[in-house]
């Protein structure tokens, strides 16, 4: 919801954001802040 990455990857997927959202809150628990920096540079590279 800051940038809107989770919900273009689900666009682009044709999945449901909220489904996406979930999978990144997994990855962010798991990953040691890695999928943090990820969505930040997902947000600076990906069109609006």
């Amino acid at each position: 919801m800051l940038a809107g990455v989770c919900g273009g990857i689900a666009e682009y997927l044709g999945w449901d954001s909220t489904l996406v959202r979930v999978l990144f809150v997994i990855l962010l628990i798991s990953g040691y802040g890695m999928p943090v920096l990820l969505y930040f540079i997902l947000a600076i590279v990906m069109p609006d």
